[in-house]
């Protein structure tokens, strides 16, 4: 088995929370979905770079999909198990029960001042907050390098937890700064298969031959490696559906300003979440606690009321108190109304139209973490534009054809021996963090291909 990584190999021995070396080495530049024409009110998409991807830089949180989650899967592309009933938790836990075991999933209950200053706030607004589960281990120093790289192994990844046990065995071949251009593709009709990939690499360009090919390079470039590869010009219902149906689990990080000093980048982020308004019909948000970037991507990312970033004399004032803030983390259920088109450096054109309803669940969610933050007694309230490292469902799969890229084995419905194995394939937004299901997704294919 071969797996080529366009970014690096980074295992934890070189991780040392330099934020702007850490931007360099293990995340993808931004990329921006447009929401409007004029460019005004973009979504920053951001993701993990090197073997392991977005789960050496994230924040751990193992969060399973829940029953509105499968109700819109099946609602959005037919998808059902294989007895023909509609696709539920059943389903997927036997996976995630692995992933868990695997990963070290357990809950967070080691909160800090900073969870404890803003659940004065949670309660004060009549809303509950309880620990996130994360798959991190005992190992865990609380000193908030997640983003940067975990330096002490105790936060899993998919190159800690999977690829180094593998690697082990020798019968995986890594091969980081590799980038993937093209997938090869022999015969016409339902005689279509795939022959394998075209690849660069630092001694020029090369073949690959294979039976089987897994595409895993997220939501934004897996499309695009698709339509490059000429997949999307074929005349099928499930081929025009490549790029299509994206979803952004959009995000807000709001910021109070406190008396006391936080120190919130130096612990474990987000221990803590509430869960009251998840489900669509409550108010279809989440919100996290608590957590802040790293000071160059906090003066990056801030905002003025009028999703203007905040620059000068009022960034400045904010940024000298960078100790005594604390942020909440709002993300919100959306409609998997974006599209990827393919450009030729594999950023691509990415638009997010937000529909009246999704808009509606932003201002709610930034409404309520504000007034949080006031009644915990911040004295100011700064907030990030709208972001986000959840993208899904680009490629979704199903049950039908006619709406999904990929059937419910996620292998597609036009080339044989093509599958696609990241957040792709994810009919529509989950409600929750995504890692998890990405990575029992990944497990229920292994497993297939493995048959």
């Amino acid at each position: 088995m071969v797996l080529l990584e366009s970014g690096g190999y980074h295992p934890a021995s070189t991780h040392d929370r330099f934020e702007l070396r850490a931007a360099r080495l293990l995340w993808n530049p931004p990329r921006f979905g447009m929401t409007a024409p004029d460019g005004s009110r973009p979504v920053v998409m951001v993701s993990g770079r090197g073997v392991g991807g977005s789960t050496l830089i994230n924040t751990k949180i193992g969060m399973r999909a829940v029953a509105q989650d499968h109700a819109k899967w099946h609602a959005a592309s037919g998808l059902v198990n294989e007895r023909g009933e509609p696709f539920s938790a059943a389903d997927l836990d036997p996976w995630y029960e692995q992933v868990e075991q695997r990963m070290g999933v357990r809950p967070r209950t080691d909160w800090t001042h900073s969870v404890r200053t803003v659940e004065r706030g949670f309660r004060a607004v009549g809303a509950s907050l309880e620990p996130v589960t994360s798959y991190t281990n005992a190992d865990c120093e609380s000193i908030g390098s997640c983003t940067a790289g975990c330096p002490t192994n105790a936060g899993g990844s998919a190159l800690n937890r999977y690829i180094h046990p593998a690697m082990l065995t020798g019968r995986l071949d890594v091969r980081p700064g590799t980038l993937v251009g093209r997938v090869r593709v022999t015969g016409e009709g339902t005689d279509r298969r795939v022959a394998g990939v075209d690849y660069v690499d630092g001694d020029g360009a090369h073949e690959l031959d294979a039976d089987v090919v897994v595409l895993a390079a997220g939501s934004l470039v897996t499309p695009q490696l698709l339509q490059r590869s000429g997949l999307a010009a074929l005349d099928t219902p499930s081929a025009r559906l490549i790029g299509r149906n994206l979803g952004t689990h959009t995000a807000r990080m709001v910021h109070g300003v406190f008396d006391d000093v936080m120190d919130t980048h130096v612990v474990y982020p987000l221990t803590a979440h509430c869960r009251d308004f998840a489900r669509d019909e409550d108010g279809g948000f989440i919100v996290e606690a608590t957590t802040i970037l790293d000071p160059v991507g906090l003066a990056s990312n801030l905002v003025d009321e009028h999703g203007r970033p905040l620059w000068g004399e009022r960034l400045a004032s904010v940024m000298r108190r960078f100790r005594h803030m604390t942020a909440l983390m709002m993300m919100t259920n959306d409609s998997n109304t974006g599209v990827v088109e393919e450009t030729g450096d594999l950023t691509g054109r990415i638009s997010v139209p937000i529909p009246e309803e999704d808009q509606a669940r932003l201002d709610r969610a930034h409404e309520f973490c504000e007034r949080v933050l006031r009644e915990a007694g911040a004295r100011e309230v700064v907030s990030t534009g709208y972001i986000t490292s959840h993208v899904q469902g680009s490629c979704r799969m199903g049950s039908d054809p006619r709406r999904s890229v990929c059937d419910a084995n996620q292998r597609m419905w036009d080339v044989d021996g093509l599958y696609l194995g990241d957040a792709s394939v994810i009919p529509r937004t989950l409600t929750y963090n995504p890692s998890l299901t990405i990575m029992a997704l990944a497990e229920r294919l292994a497993a297939h291909l493995a048959r």
